[in-house]
């Protein structure tokens, strides 16, 4: 297994389920790749796998791979949506393609994945179910908070609680949209729609979260 101690600086890392989507394969493809030494990858202390980007590159060159097109010129809406519900999962990505709208979109199981792809995938978007295993939304969006790239990004928080439980979890940072469950896809599609038509999305002021 390449699994390399100490990664190279020089080089982007993303996790398994970017690696899936930039190379059109399945998770489990991607860490047989792995397996095979076919690409570069590396461990973090909390086991999360992190695999080079050159090496992506490198592995679509070998392969006679066509690279998938990045949507970092502005012409596709880039959404990281983070949900560990595997259904609910689909059905974003069923809604997403049935929109016929250009959405780049990255969906993550945990919050874990999602801080450590952020810095790579640069989501105009992020929506977030509130509360899932581990670290929750709210914890994953004060993490967040202090990050420059935060202000540039439209939070949607998705959650069933009410506004009491809700300000239990924590503060949420100044201009975040709450979604409650069941999703209003209506609701969501007209966003990104206002989104799209904007091009770029309003900056936000950071804002701290103060835990009770």
């Amino acid at each position: 297994m390449s699994h390399k101690a100490i990664p190279d600086s020089t080089d982007e890392y993303c996790g398994t389920s970017y690696a899936a989507k930039l190379l059109n394969l399945s998770v489990g493809s991607v860490q047989s790749l792995v397996e095979k030494n076919e690409l570069l990858a590396w461990k973090t202390q909390g086991g999360h796998r992190r695999i080079s980007i050159q090496s992506i590159y490198q592995y679509q060159n070998r392969a006679n791979l066509s690279p998938k097109a990045q949507s970092h010129n502005g012409k596709y809406l880039r959404v990281m949506v983070v949900e560990d519900d595997a259904n609910s999962r689909a059905m974003y990505q069923a809604h997403f393609d049935s929109w016929d709208l250009p959405i780049d979109a990255v969906l993550q199981v945990s919050a874990i994945e999602a801080l450590l792809d952020i810095p790579v995938v640069k989501p105009q978007v992020l929506m977030a179910d509130l509360r899932m295993p581990g670290i929750d939304g709210v914890e994953m969006l004060r993490q967040l908070s202090a990050h420059p790239q935060f202000t540039k990004m439209s939070v949607i928080v998705i959650t069933g609680l009410s506004d009491d439980e809700i300000a239990a979890y924590g503060e949420l940072p100044a201009g975040t949209h709450v979604l409650r469950k069941p999703v209003d896809m209506g609701w969501l599609k007209g966003y990104f729609q206002a989104m799209l038509s904007l091009r770029s999305p309003p900056k936000r002021a950071t804002a701290s979260l103060d835990s009770e």
